[in-house]
Order: C-alpha cells, then structure tokens, then sequence
C-alpha cells in the first residue's frame, strides 16, 4: 500500500488521476474494510490537512461546505444551525463524538449509503456538490450524485470539493428525524427531512426526503400548499407509500414503512416551529426525546 499526504488540491486530483483514493476521516473506509465489506485500497492520498476544502463560505448567494468540513464543525455553525437546521440536526446524529469530529461531509455525501443523515437534509435544501478533476470542474444536484447503495455517479479520477446550499429564503424552516433504537453509534433505522417555507399559518411550499427505505436518498413527490396539519398528514401518507424499504435485522419493511410515515410527519411539523420563528435545539432528536434514554 502507498500513502501520500496531499499539500494542495492539486496534488490531490494527481493522485486520484493516477488510481489513489482520497481519505480525509477515513471513519466509513476503515469500518468497512473491517467489516469485510471492502478491502483497503492499494494507493490513498490524505486530504485532511486541505485549508481550501475545510471552510465555511457564507455569502448572500447560500452557503459553501467545504468537502473536508467535519460533522462537528457543522453541528455548531451558527449559520448552518438558524438558516439550514435540518443540515446541523443531522450531523449532530452521526457515529460518537470522536466519528464527528474526523468524520467529513464530502466523505459522508461520497460514500453513498442510503441511511446516510446528511442526504435527506441536503436533497430538501437544493444542494449541489462540486465535483473537480485534472480537466475542470462541475455541480451536479445532490439527488443526481447518488446511483445505488455505495455508488455514485462521479467520475473515478473526480473528487468532491465542496458542497453549496442556496440562501434559505424569508420564512423558511428544515428539520431532520431519524427512527433508532440506542443514542450513539447508531445507524438510522428510518429517517426524514423536511423544508417549508410559510405564508402566514400556512405552508406555501414543502419538500421531504426519506432516508433508508430505498437504494438511494428519494424526495417525497406530490405534496402541495395547505395548513401545517394538512401537508404533515399528506407528506406522512405519501412518505410510507413511495417508500421502497428492504427487511433486515434491525426492521422489517412494513415497519419502516410505517415509521418513516411518522418520521415525515413530524419532521414538517418542527420545520414549520422553526420557520415560524421558534427555536428548537440541534438535534431535534433529543429536543423531542427520540432515541433510547441516556
């Protein structure tokens, strides 16, 4: 095996130009590999001593993650957790404290699971990832990255710089829930997202996205404008019939198509709290006692 350390993104995109895979935690690759689920690869190159891919770029436009930003930093941005709280609830979910702290967005969004927190948060705020190579780079649509569980649609020799969310607008509010069994070290068993924008006590627009209960992230289709108790009861309804859930050890998928039903519910009733102008705590898992009890 040959490692390199990475000193500019450039030398980085060398790299992978040349079959290195880029590490930056390392907190998914090494889980898996002993997990048998993958072997290391031969060649990585480390991208965690990037300054270029650790920013936060706040600008009038939305804002910009850098790929290398950790799950901790993100939790407790103040931006991210006002304008774009379903994105902070979901990092603040993933692995045990010391998995956030190395633990990156770009490795989480890249990796591709399809229990993944950040996905569905991401999908229902419009964001796009930054894929750069040696010939120039592109920004594709979050919910166009993901083709099947652990795979997506980059190029070999591309890696994710950054991913970018539009500037939340005037009345808007997100929120991100997850079904689990334990508090920590916990793998979502179902999970959803929800944005909606208000106009006055009514929800003038919403977007939903569910997480493991298909191959990929998928947004809930077909909800329309009403009352907040109208579009949670609609987006429960309409989240566990577009759902498409396997069974395994943890659930069975009547069961996760029923919860994540719930999940979805109550995920468009905190984003509307929010975007009323209500502060509820990151993660709103435990601000609403989700989870095993401490």
């Amino acid at each position: 095996m040959s490692f390199v350390v990475a000193n500019s993104v450039d030398d980085a995109l060398d790299a992978i130009a040349n079959g290195a895979r880029p590490v930056a935690g390392g907190s998914d690759l090494v889980v898996g590999a002993r997990h048998g689920k993958a072997p290391l690869p031969a060649d990585l190159v480390a991208i965690d001593r990037l300054d270029d891919l650790r920013r936060v770029d706040v600008s009038a436009d939305g804002i910009t993650i850098g790929a290398g930003v950790s799950h901790d930093t993100i939790e407790h941005h103040p931006v991210i957790a006002a304008s774009y709280s379903a994105l902070a609830d979901a990092s603040a979910l993933v692995g045990s404290p010391s998995t956030r702290h190395v633990g990156t967005i770009g490795g989480n969004v890249m990796n591709a699971s399809p229990a993944m927190d950040t996905g569905a948060p991401l999908v229902v705020l419009g964001a796009e990832v930054e894929l750069r190579s040696r010939s120039g780079s592109r920004r594709i649509p979050v919910t166009e990255l993901w083709s099947g569980p652990g795979t997506t649609t980059a190029a070999s020799d591309e890696l994710c710089v950054a991913v970018h969310v539009p500037a939340a607008t005037p009345a808007q509010g997100s929120a991100y829930l997850r079904l689990e069994y334990r508090r920590a070290m916990e793998i979502a068993v179902v999970g959803a997202a929800a944005s909606v924008v208000l106009d006055g006590d009514r929800i003038a627009s919403v977007r939903v996205a569910l997480a493991a209960v298909a191959p990929t992230i998928i947004e809930v289709t077909g909800l329309t404008a009403g009352t907040v108790a109208e579009v949670a009861a609609a987006a429960a309804a309409a989240a566990s019939a577009q759902a498409r859930p396997i069974s395994d050890v943890r659930a069975s998928d009547n069961y996760r198509r029923h919860t994540v039903g719930v999940m979805a519910r109550r995920a468009v009733e905190a984003a509307a709290r929010r975007a009323a102008g209500e502060t509820i705590p990151i993660p709103l898992n435990r601000a609403i006692g989700i989870g095993a009890a401490s």
